[in-house]
């Protein structure tokens, strides 16, 4: 079995005061904000590597980003992952959904075969939902959105469970498949500090444009049809209050301001 897991490198929402759109190209100034990965891509490679504890095989990341954010891919291998590959090109600059989502599916067109690609529904800095689908399409093969198990039923047979509106459906599908998780289906492993020091041994292939065959125009700012046109960053405002009493009026005084809340 093979597994693709893509994964993206995201600005820490620790930082997140710090963003900024770049007034030409209307895109996510990146540069000097740390970065982590999509916390629903983390979980789409936790479900890649339960799939591979049951059923062998290996599992491979792959993304698109700048150079600089190799340090933070290398956090997929101390998880597990058996190969990683980044595609980074200046020509990718300010792709958008859909020009993304033609250059990952065109590299994986050039990668052995895969059985199951499994994507985040959604990234932290997008959340567009649109990149699983739209690789889905660009491959020809079923694609299935808001999974939050997967389980093998043997004849390389899948039951995967996808959230619907007041519940869920269970759906049978054979590979090739791609799926898109959702933050219910598991909890990301715990990485070692052996975990991170056998990472550091693994390589990380890195593909332009040139190791690709891109045909179509979708490729970077140029070839996007959509761009953000604002960006606009909600401040919340919490204020605090301090009272010293003794503990019996303290729970009257608690009691009374949850019912003003409307919580009982």
């Amino acid at each position: 079995m093979r597994i693709i897991v893509c994964l993206k490198p995201v600005p820490d929402p620790k930082y997140w005061n710090r963003l900024e759109l770049d007034p030409k190209t209307k895109t996510l100034i990146r540069e000097g904000i740390p970065n982590i990965i999509n916390p629903l891509d983390k979980k789409a490679l936790e479900a890649a590597l339960q799939l591979r504890e049951k059923n062998g095989g290996d599992v491979v990341t792959l993304s698109m980003a700048p150079p600089y954010t190799l340090s933070v891919l290398r956090e997929a291998l101390a998880m597990g992952a058996d190969q990683s590959i980044l595609l980074s090109d200046k020509l990718f600059a300010g792709s958008d959904a859909l020009a993304t989502s033609y250059i990952l599916a065109t590299a994986i067109r050039k990668m052995p075969p895969a059985d199951v690609i499994i994507c985040g529904n959604q990234t932290l800095d997008g959340g567009t939902s649109l990149v699983s689908a739209q690789i889905a399409e660009f491959l020809d093969i079923p694609n299935l959105m808001y999974v939050s198990a997967i389980e093998t039923i043997g004849n390389e047979t899948y039951l995967v469970r996808s959230q619907i509106e007041q519940g869920f459906m269970w759906v049978e599908i054979k590979p090739p498949m791609i799926l898109s998780v959702v933050k219910e289906i598991n909890e990301p492993r715990y990485i070692t500090f052996l975990n991170i020091l056998e990472a550091e041994k693994k390589e990380i292939q890195i593909w332009s444009s040139k190791d690709l065959s891109l045909s179509e125009p979708w490729i970077g700012l140029k070839g996007s049809p959509s761009q953000m046109a604002e960006l606009t960053i909600p401040m919340t405002k919490r204020k605090g209050e301090i009272w010293r009493c003794e503990p019996i009026e303290m729970g009257k005084k608690l009691a009374d301001q949850l019912h003003r809340w409307g919580f009982c």
